[in-house]
């Protein structure tokens, strides 16, 4: 049976492609209206810390991906899911669970959108890199003929435009903004929550016959990622909250973007669709589950 795998095509129309561009954007402008320049300042006011965020989730985690990849060599597709899950920024559900951790909220906030921003180039850049230094993958491309530049816009129309509209209404309305955001943010994610398990029902053959060739990967390589923002944070120094703030971030990936890039480009192949989609899943309920067990820790002295 694994052998179709690569093959194998999850069962997906245009109109659902539609209504995940519509929802990924609005969660993206729902997250932006929380979000100011003077965001973006405390960043560059601390350097170390936006570029510790950025070196984890764009340089060691997708590093760190491939090697995992080398050393438990999966099926291409789904080697190929692996890379995409970590080429893609942090999910904008990461600002909840840092909240829950007692993590630093504000960084969270403005990583996701400064990663999202970094994403436009750095996500197909990743993608590109990294599938075609595995051979297995290098092969999916090729037939694929993957249009990086057509990548980038894609990105730049679901996250790009809305996340500086956002700011936009931020900026000039904010009253509004902020009437928007306590409706947008809540019913967004629950939409796109409704949308993966309606994805799952009409795909649950497919679910049910192939699932054990992702369980055991995503489980792994989500907790590779979780561990990788964690201790690279640690060892640059930072303090535990943004210890916990990095690690949820470089953790939990906006696997929404990396289905609709598989559904756009790679025609829903069956092996990175199924990892992707799993991931969704998963790295909602590890990240739940991560939060609540810092969220019932004792604090650690800041470093």
């Amino acid at each position: 049976m694994i052998e179709n795998l690569d093959s194998l095509k999850i069962n997906f129309d245009t109109e659902g492609l539609w209504v995940l561009n519509i929802t990924l954007a609005i969660i993206m402008f729902g997250v932006a209206l929380g979000i100011t320049i003077e965001d973006f300042k405390r960043l560059f006011k601390n350097p170390k810390i936006l570029v510790t965020g950025l070196i984890s989730q764009f340089i060691l985690l997708p590093f760190v991906t491939f090697i995992f990849i080398k050393l438990v060599n999966p099926m291409p597709s789904i080697a190929l899911g692996m890379m995409m899950v970590a080429a893609c920024p942090g999910g904008n559900i990461s600002n909840f669970m840092t909240q829950m951790a007692k993590g630093n909220v504000a960084l969270s906030i403005s990583l996701t959108a400064f990663s999202t921003l970094v994403s436009l180039v750095m996500t197909p850049f990743n993608l590109e890199f990294w599938g075609n230094m595995y051979a297995p993958t290098a092969e999916i491309l090729q037939k694929i003929e993957l249009n990086p530049w057509e990548l980038v816009k894609l990105v730049t129309l679901i996250l790009g435009i809305p996340l500086i509209l956002g700011m936009l209404v931020k900026k000039y309305k904010s009253e509004l903004a902020i009437k928007l955001a306590k409706v947008l943010k809540p019913v967004s994610l629950v939409i796109f929550i409704i949308f993966i398990v309606i994805a799952f029902y009409d795909n649950l053959d497919i679910f049910m016959n192939y699932i054990q060739y992702v369980l055991i990967l995503v489980i792994a390589h989500n907790i590779l990622a979780l561990s990788t923002g964690f201790y690279f944070a640690k060892f640059m120094k930072l303090s535990y909250q943004n210890q916990k703030t990095l690690s949820i971030e470089t953790g939990i990936q906006n696997s929404g973007l990396g289905l609709l890039l598989i559904f756009s480009f790679f025609n829903g192949i069956g092996g990175m669709a199924l990892l992707v989609a799993f991931w969704a899943i998963w790295d909602i309920v590890s990240g739940l589950l991560l939060a609540k067990y810092w969220s019932n820790k004792k604090e650690k002295v800041a470093i």
